[in-house]
């Protein structure tokens, strides 16, 4: 089965810290990553979806339709935000790019289901690159 591939800049802050621990245990678990004024990354955002071509176009989903998908649903809320105090899912659970990628992926797959039917091409795998060095995979 073809698979397609997107990649998607976005820039969001955060502070890792977890409510449940001490100052002195959110420290220790999360470093300097518990700056009271958080710190920023570049992310990139890669969607992977795969399914039968369209006969008639050769694609498994028109880019510009992928794209406005991901724009909707995931980039317009996420981007440039301060994922600890704009988005809801983080108001009871750390901001691990772990974490991000289930609410993306969660997100991603909700608005799917709503649009599109079982015979259609699917999403397969979320991947979230924090760093050139760290990324966070969730596949379906």
């Amino acid at each position: 089965m073809p698979q397609l591939t997107k990649r998607y800049p976005f820039s969001a802050s955060h502070r890792l810290h977890a409510a449940k621990l001490s100052a002195e245990e959110n420290v220790k678990l999360f470093g300097k990553c518990n700056n009271p004024h958080g710190h920023g990354h570049n992310y990139t955002l890669e969607v992977t979806i795969s399914g039968p071509t369209d006969p008639h176009s050769g694609m498994i989903i028109a880019r510009t339709q992928l794209d406005d998908i991901v724009e909707r649903c995931i980039l317009s809320e996420i981007d440039h935000t301060d994922l600890n105090s704009d988005i809801e899912e983080f108001s009871s659970t750390p901001t691990t790019t772990e974490n991000l990628a289930l609410i993306i992926s969660h997100r991603l797959d909700k608005f799917w289901a709503q649009k599109f039917t079982a015979t259609d091409p699917r999403v397969t795998r979320i991947r979230v690159e924090e760093t050139t060095r760290n990324s966070f995979e969730v596949t379906f």
